[in-house]
């Protein structure tokens, strides 16, 4: 209902019916409609801002299997929701709580980046640098909701990570990452 109505109808009722539950069932679960916006954002950042953070920490061998760790988690919906990041966004543009809790998360975000950058070597200005780069273009690619098939994607892999991370990606990383992507493509469709 938050992704595909906003906020505003994240109602009670609404969602009693739609589950076909009374609204004192829903009441068990959550004390009010606060408590279950509270729980909303609560999942938003565990899923979106935690899965980010975990992909950055994931022990990699060179930068390149780093962003592709990093550009993994936004292949899986399990890992990142795309959708609810941006309904998020949205209602942050009409309540400044939210506003706060998402100027948080992107800190967080940035700061695992500008880390796994730093720990592959990248100067402090370097790796922050990079990190919003790679951040924004992702985020981006997402607000434009970009529609192209994982093949012509893939196909840019090795341009968008000599360009994120100044390295040549060596051609297992970049076959081990397509064989991934394309699993995960698939696996969307089912």
């Amino acid at each position: 209902m938050l992704v595909n109505e906003g906020v505003a109808e994240v109602k009670v009722l609404t969602l009693s019916n739609q589950l076909g539950v009374s609204r004192s069932s829903f009441y068990w679960y959550f004390k009010s409609r606060k408590q279950l916006l509270q729980a909303l954002l609560d999942d938003w950042e565990q899923r979106n801002t935690q899965s980010i953070v975990n992909a950055c920490d994931k022990s990699a061998d060179s930068i390149g299997e780093a962003a592709c760790n990093f550009f993994a988690a936004f292949l899986d919906a399990d890992m990142f929701h795309c959708g609810l990041d941006f309904a998020v966004r949205e209602w942050a543009r009409r309540d400044k709580t939210v506003r706060t809790r998402i100027d948080v998360a992107d800190k967080t975000r940035l700061n695992a980046i500008t880390v796994m950058f730093a720990r592959h070597g990248f100067s402090d200005y370097d790796a922050e640098i990079r990190a919003r780069i790679i951040y924004y273009m992702q985020l981006g690619y997402h607000a434009l909701d970009v529609r192209e098939p994982m093949e012509e994607r893939m196909n840019r892999l090795e341009g968008y990570l000599r360009g994120f991370t100044g390295e040549e990606p060596s051609p297992d990383l970049l076959a081990q990452y397509r064989r991934f992507a394309f699993a995960q493509d698939t696996n969307s469709e089912s």
